[in-house]
């Protein structure tokens, strides 16, 4: 049998959401189904600025009645004190976990895993190759039974290799539209659930077709640049250059400008250093008319 691979993510902070209205709560502010999550135990999604910009992305576990929701941990306090505003009257209880509580994630292996002290353990909603993600508490020393400890970069590696952007890390948080991180496709989206903040805004984008800008995958031949770096092509913006490791990265670029670029010839770089560029395999979306996926750089 395949042996997995297991690691802490300690850039990672965890909030539970409680009480009888936990569900009603979240499923009137966040960009996630809430109902999704009780029939499946997690889920994907944001909580967007009132111009449906990303405040922070987050994947959320279902503990009991309760919801334990992994953001960034540079982002917790400032989301805690907007979820605090936006409960009002609400039934519902705000306990921070940051410092009792880690995030795990365990991916590789040929069987679902097994993490005793986990309180909450789950498939990755977003894509089946990101494995399973757990909460469990801080000292807990257990890893899951039949994998290997890695460092959390081996983890971003594996992330990268698949094309998942992360905020943060891929793009800045109040800047980037949801679907500039491609979260419609990555099931971080619902389309159906009715109103929440910023809703009006990225339902738009979805129904005209607007979006723009795409998390993409770059790779180079030797080592790439660091995050924030401009990837241009024939001296024009195209967009900029997220996480990376080794010679691949994700990159939030301006679609119609790369294919422009591209196909007039010209050579995608970041830093002076030449970048391949392809679509992600999971992405619905195409290049606009007249580029092609794999040919595209």
């Amino acid at each position: 049998m395949r042996e997995g691979s297991f690691a802490i993510l300690p850039d990672r902070a965890v909030l539970r959401v409680g009480g009888p209205e936990a569900e009603s709560f979240l499923q009137n502010i966040i960009t996630t189904d809430m109902a999704r999550v009780v029939a499946s135990g997690a889920g994907f999604g944001a909580l967007l600025s009132p111009q449906g910009k990303i405040l922070a992305d987050f994947l959320i576990l279902k503990e009991g009645d309760s919801f334990l929701i992994d953001l960034p941990r540079a982002e917790f306090a400032s989301f805690l004190k907007r979820m605090t505003l936006y409960r009002l009257r609400a039934k519902v209880e705000l306990t921070s976990l940051a410092e009792s509580h880690k995030v795990a994630v365990i991916w590789g292996g040929a069987a679902p895993p097994a993490l005793p002290g986990a309180v909450a353990l789950a498939a990755d909603p977003r894509l089946a190759a990101l494995g399973f993600r757990a909460v469990l508490p801080a000292d807990s020393d257990a890893a899951s039974p039949g994998t290997s400890e890695q460092p959390a970069e081996v983890w971003h590696a594996h992330r990268i290799s698949e094309g998942v952007p992360e905020g943060g890390r891929d793009f800045a948080f109040g800047e980037a539209f949801p679907h500039d991180a491609d979260m419609d496709d990555l099931g971080g989206l619902d389309f159906r659930k009715g109103c929440y903040v910023g809703q009006e805004i990225v339902s738009r984008m979805q129904h005209r077709g607007t979006a723009r800008r795409r998390a993409v995958m770059v790779t180079a031949e030797g080592a790439l640049p660091e995050a924030g770096t401009a990837v241009e092509a024939g001296g024009k913006a195209l967009g900029v250059l997220g996480s990376s490791a080794g010679g691949a990265a994700i990159a939030l670029l301006r679609l119609d400008r790369t294919r422009l670029a591209l196909d007039g010839g010209a050579t995608a770089t970041a830093g002076g250093v030449p970048l391949s560029i392809r679509l992600p395999p999971f992405a619905s979306f195409t290049w606009p008319a007249g580029a092609e996926d794999e040919g595209a750089a």
